[in-house]
């Protein structure tokens, strides 16, 4: 998993501390935070979070509630992107048999 190797995880972790501050100021937790944005971009698109601890999924089903301003998703977007995150998740085999780990425009 190259997104996780020392140098690109170093790299990517320096992202988390403005991410907590813009999940703080929604009021939400991470997930949530994460989750919110997915259910603000379009309608079509479906969340589907995996969790094996019921205290995890009453969270994440706490993000229906959660209310982005646009302030927000504009610098949400902007600190979390395909220039921002360092390294792909998968190595070459892997991304090769899935479709979905690269960073797209989402209408």
């Amino acid at each position: 998993m190259p997104r996780f190797t020392a140098e690109n995880y170093a790299a990517n972790f320096k992202l988390f501390a403005p991410y907590l501050e813009l999940a703080k100021e929604a009021d939400c937790s991470p997930a949530q935070l994460a989750l919110a944005w997915l259910l603000h971009k379009a309608p079509h698109i479906i969340p589907i979070p995996g969790t094996t601890r019921e205290q995890h999924l009453m969270d994440d089903l706490g993000a229906a509630q959660v209310k982005l301003s646009p302030d927000l998703v504009v610098r949400l977007e902007a600190l979390i992107n395909e220039h921002t995150v360092v390294g792909s998740r998968y190595n070459a085999q892997a991304n090769s048999e899935v479709d979905t780990e690269v960073f797209e425009n989402i209408p």
